[in-house]
């Protein structure tokens, strides 16, 4: 049946107002991005590019003898630096100057240069970044106070929310997007606390480092990274959270670097399988961190958490995710007490944990990894021998043959310091045992403070002479 142009009007008009409009459907963002723009500006960083550029040639070419005699005249490309140039967003958060931007986007720059949205161009310094979450934080002088963006909460942010992007695409300054959000705590394998928001909205490359911003005008994330097969938007884009991003920008602000807590674990996931282990009989369903590892002398040894052991809880937050865990402490204050509840061998135990720095923490594990570790006990550091140090202190090849470690730093206070012991001494045995590693030293020296012995006997060699000395213990 025909229905007449009038009455199919009426019948349009009639019908109950669909889900969107329901909901407030924005007519337009017209209002939201003129108070926005003036705040969102263009990064351009220049870096020098060290890389040689010329082509490679067969030895004993003409091409080669022509490149040569080209070379002495013209100087060689590994001499000849290339500036090179990159594209990206930020925002400003401080009508003082203060911009917020990703640490990809500025880092390696020799030069960094602002250009905000009445293309004043100012120059700018690094005030700290941090790779883990991509955050970065510049400083500019302007000559008046800028126009800046406040943090929303990410948290109440829920999938199918209207989102605004704001940004640099190709060098195209002051471009808006708009889209929804596509999908909360995403884990893309960027980093230890990946929790981005996903959006449709078109976020290109030169968009990293802007604002992604709610309906208030609140920025919600810092937009990051897309996924692109072909180098363009096509759907899939993602930004640090402003729940993330907020306490690491106030960190970098104050400090000028991240003072994040540390437990001193190596976790994993707990599965299903893993939780109908006997092992782990009546402890129900898989949740929690599963600890397969603990840092020697780490906060986690001290605290009495042991390998095998759960976390189920920290500071009274539960620990449903292993993901969830390095990021629970990582906001939590250096230097704090907190309980930790694990679940060990059918029960659960509330253990009590003095948060270490992780900063800290990176630079002992990555010292023990080369090799390198302290010995707080006799005020030294050890290091199993390498070619380096072998050269640096002419070691002797036929005592390195037996093993042993050197002393690569004596504290001025001490009790090593206070011996005869030297920097660059190779340390054979202690307590009459020989030592092949630094750890082997370290458990050692340990092991006998623990018996309640007030010193150790080591047997040194220096330059092929060999001898014993005693090291009062702390």
């Amino acid at each position: 049946m025909r229905i007449a142009p009038a009455l199919f009007l009426l019948a349009v008009l009639s019908l109950p107002p669909t889900p969107a409009a329901a909901h407030g459907e924005p007519k337009s963002f017209a209002v939201l991005a003129e108070k926005a723009l003036p705040a969102v500006v263009n990064i351009s960083t220049t870096q020098t590019d060290k890389a040689p550029s010329w082509p490679r040639v067969p030895p004993g070419s003409p091409m080669e003898r022509f490149l040569e005699e080209f070379f002495e005249r013209h100087g060689s490309p590994d001499e000849r630096q290339r500036k090179v140039s990159s594209l990206g967003s930020g925002f400003i958060v401080d009508p003082s100057g203060i911009i917020v931007t990703n640490n990809h986007v500025i880092a390696d720059a020799e030069e960094i240069l602002i250009r905000l949205h009445d293309e004043t161009e100012l120059e700018a310094e690094v005030i700290g970044r941090d790779p883990k979450t991509d955050l970065a934080v510049l400083k500019v002088s302007p000559e008046e106070p800028l126009t800046a963006l406040e943090f929303g909460d990410s948290g109440g942010t829920r999938v199918g929310d209207w989102v605004v992007a704001i940004g640099n695409p190709f060098g195209l300054g002051g471009s808006v997007t708009a889209g929804i959000v596509s999908a909360r705590k995403r884990d893309i394998r960027a980093g230890p606390y990946d929790e981005f928001i996903q959006t449709d909205a078109a976020i290109n490359k030169g968009n990293s480092g802007g604002p992604m911003l709610n309906l208030e005008g609140e920025v919600i994330g810092v937009n990051t990274a897309i996924y692109s097969p072909s180098g363009g938007s096509v759907g899939i884009g993602f930004a640090v959270p402003s729940s993330l991003a907020v306490p690491v920008i106030d960190q970098l602000r104050r400090f000028r670097e991240t003072r994040r807590g540390w437990l001193g674990v190596r976790i994993q996931r707990m599965t299903d399988e893993i939780a109908a282990s006997p092992r782990y009989a009546g402890f129900g369903e898989a949740r929690g961190a599963l600890v397969a590892g603990v840092s020697e002398n780490s906060p986690a040894d001290k605290a009495g958490i042991k390998l095998g052991d759960v976390i189920v809880g920290f500071d009274g937050q539960a620990i449903k995710r292993m993901r969830r865990l390095p990021r629970v402490v990582s906001e939590t204050e250096v230097d704090s007490t907190v309980p930790v509840e694990v679940w060990r061998q059918g029960e659960t135990l509330q253990l009590e944990v003095t948060v270490g720095r992780l900063e800290e923490g990176e630079k002992i594990m990555n010292a023990e990894a080369e090799g390198e570790i302290e010995i707080g006990e006799l005020g030294m550091t050890v290091a199993t021998p390498t070619d380096a140090l072998r050269e640096k202190y002419d070691l002797d090849e036929e005592a390195l043959a037996k093993g042993g470690v050197v002393v690569i730093e004596l504290e001025s206070e001490g009790s090593a310091a206070r011996t005869e012991l030297e920097v660059g001494d190779l340390i054979i045995a202690v307590d009459q045992d020989d030592v092949g590693s630094a750890r082997a030293v370290r458990r050692k020296i340990r092991a006998a403070k623990a018996a309640g012995a007030s010193s150790v006997l080591l047997l040194v060699n220096r330059k092929g002479m060999s001898q014993f000395i005693a090291v009062a213990l702390k």
